[in-house]
């Protein structure tokens, strides 16, 4: 199930972050991030939109969702996604990014981009690809991956029209 984040909901988001944060395979962020920062990042005010996956009422992932850029940018969406360790693997990924799809067309975006899909991210340019969304191209050797060294950042597009 996908809802709505609550205030309520940081003490399991936390957790979630600050592991993908920490393993430094999927987000270009400082993996030194203090929970604050990533309480700042994460928690975006309307009119972006923040949710949790559940099973049951553990929460199994989260998902951010806003316009990519503002003014003459504002009509493409964009957004983030985490997920558990432990729930890896299980659809989670699928039902968030399904989710933020749902959200950007009933919003009027055009379409949605990621903005830095890390290239051997497997599992996540199968799961976008497999939605529709296309490469728009990659920045060459612009993210340090802990084991494949220097690789590439996709930019991928899903156009909603």
């Amino acid at each position: 199930m996908i809802r709505e984040a609550r205030a309520g909901d940081w003490p399991a988001l936390w957790p979630i972050i600050h592991d993908v944060v920490t393993e430094q395979r999927t987000f270009a962020y400082d993996p030194a991030m203090t929970e604050d920062a990533a309480r700042r990042m994460w928690l975006l005010a309307p009119p972006a939109r923040v949710v949790v996956a559940l099973d049951g009422d553990r929460v199994t992932g989260t998902a951010n969702m806003y316009a990519n850029r503002p003014g003459p940018g504002s009509h493409v969406a964009s957004g983030s996604l985490m997920v558990a360790k432990e729930a890896r693997g299980t659809g989670v990924g699928r039902a968030l990014t399904t989710d933020m799809i749902d959200w950007a067309r009933r919003s009027g975006f055009a379409a949605i981009q990621f903005n830095a899909v890390v290239d051997v991210n497997v599992a996540a340019v199968r799961l976008y690809e497999s939605l529709g969304f296309v490469t728009l191209g990659t920045a060459p050797g612009a993210f340090r991956h802990p084991d494949a060294g220097d690789v590439g950042l996709r930019i991928m597009w899903l156009d909603l029209r």
